[in-house]
């Protein structure tokens, strides 16, 4: 991607569709100036696939599968509360999409189920998703939307320790793009940060510091 320096990649967690936060975070988001794609969570949608899975005894590759659908309803669900964000399927979507001056909103069944190095269980969710497509895009920075607010200085595996991103998130994360987390306490600045090209929250580091416990 030829702006790929300058793309950010934000994940805007679906537990935010409970949230009364979700109206203001999606308005944030509509004022980047910078080239950014959204990646939705998959939310109550791939809650259901859980609470159900054991119920009605199909296996973890079905559910990943149904979770990923779950990402692409929250996601059509985001792009209805959007004036800018469009959905988008493939690279080439996502390309036109930005140079159209819009938000793509990456719906990832086609590209995510066709993916042979993405397992196909519980280990992925969106999170992973996220950071994997950020490092397909070589997208400069990954934002992670979230519902509680993580402290500064903390690090991804005191995120994975935590349970705030899921187990295989630091196997898909690529070497160069820089991992932002953002929660309630950064959504009254965040459109002003995204207007003026900046990134919303703060950057985790990429080792561990033992900071789990402080998460």
């Amino acid at each position: 991607m030829g702006n790929s320096k300058q793309l950010l990649v934000v994940k805007l967690g679906g537990s935010s569709a409970s949230s009364s936060d979700l109206s203001r975070w999606v308005r944030a988001l509509d004022q980047a100036s910078i080239p950014m794609v959204v990646v939705p969570g998959g939310g109550p949608f791939a809650n259901t696939v859980r609470r159900y899975q054991p119920k009605l005894g199909f296996d973890d590759r079905t559910a990943h599968e149904m979770a990923i659908l779950g990402m692409e309803q929250f996601g059509l669900a985001l792009i209805s509360l959007s004036t800018r964000m469009v959905g988008a399927r493939n690279r080439a979507e996502i390309e036109a999409a930005i140079k159209a001056g819009q938000v793509p909103v990456w719906l990832p069944r086609d590209v995510a189920l066709s993916a042979p190095e993405i397992a196909r269980d519980w280990s992925v969710t969106s999170d992973s998703l996220a950071a994997w497509l950020a490092s397909r895009l070589a997208a400069r920075n990954l934002c992670l939307i979230k519902q509680i607010d993580v402290p500064e200085g903390a690090d991804v595996e005191a995120l994975i320790g935590a349970k705030i991103v899921d187990d295989g998130f630091s196997d898909y994360l690529g070497p160069t793009s820089s991992v932002h987390v953002a929660g309630p306490g950064d959504l009254s600045s965040a459109g002003i940060r995204l207007a003026e090209g900046r990134v919303p929250g703060h950057v985790l580091q990429r080792h561990a510091a033992g900071l789990a416990a402080a998460v």
